[in-house]
């Protein structure tokens, strides 16, 4: 069986977040690693030192739900971070990813909102979208199918930074994030792999981003946008998935 390489990744960045207890500043500082020992995070959890190490080089192991709670306090986890864990740890492999295909009812949906609206996939490509997207974003009909993807519109295409404005830099943030809870489960897989180099060489901020691993989950919000002929726009959003298939996520852009 592969190492699961995400998992190591993932529990190395949380271990070497947390500062060790018990030892002197001095000694700390010493240290030519940072954040716990394997030792210690071993010894939180109350599980052996030999099976975390499995664990941390990511070698075929099934820890239990208990022993996963357990890691998930000593690393002190967040809801979003253990549910991640979980997923790591569970994930089974698959067949090799395909773009997925939107249904013709909801593309017509979609198609009728007034409001800007998009749909995409696991791999945040735009399958579907709108008028008022087309407006408000791009037209994203004439970005070549393999490039039509919301991360590489965002993160490397100059009218997403104007478009964004001054807050650019913590949407794009924001959005690596939750792509990294996609990605994670999808690692390996050449589609994923050739997204994150694009990603990787048209945005000089995507690895100081990507290293730390740190995940995050969909919430609604609101958006300052700077159109370029209407100026400042003000909008709340949200997310959904589609009953008629989970992988299909549509985005709503409502104008305050």
């Amino acid at each position: 069986m592969e190492a699961n390489q995400e998992l190591a990744d993932f529990l190395r960045s949380r271990r070497s977040r947390l500062r060790p207890d018990g030892i002197a500043l001095a000694a700390h500082r010493r240290r030519r690693t940072p954040g716990l020992r394997r030792e210690d995070v071993a010894q939180r959890a109350g599980i052996s030192v030999e099976w975390y190490v499995k664990l941390e080089q990511g070698r075929a192991v099934s820890p239990s739900d208990e022993t996963l709670d357990a890691l998930g306090r000593a690393l002190e986890l967040d809801a979003v971070e253990q549910a991640h864990l979980r997923s790591l740890v569970r994930k089974a492999k698959g067949p090799p990813f395909t773009r997925e295909v939107v249904p013709a009812s909801i593309r017509r949906l979609v198609e009728s909102l007034s409001q800007p609206a998009y749909v995409t996939g696991q791999r945040w490509d735009i399958l579907a979208w709108n008028a008022a997207a087309v407006e408000l974003f791009d037209d994203f009909a004439q970005i070549p199918v393999k490039s039509r993807n919301i991360l590489l519109f965002v993160l490397t295409d100059p009218k997403a930074r104007r478009l964004f404005g001054t807050g650019w830099a913590k949407e794009a943030k924001r959005m690596v994030s939750l792509f990294r809870v996609a990605h994670d489960l999808w690692a390996g897989d050449a589609a994923f792999a050739a997204l994150v180099e694009r990603l990787r060489t048209g945005c000089p901020d995507f690895d100081s981003w990507w290293r730390p691993h740190d995940v995050g989950a969909p919430l609604s919000g609101a958006k300052i946008l700077y159109h370029p002929v209407r100026g400042p726009l003000q909008f709340e959003y949200a997310t959904f998935q589609a009953n008629d298939d989970p992988r299909l996520k549509l985005a709503i852009y409502l104008e305050r």
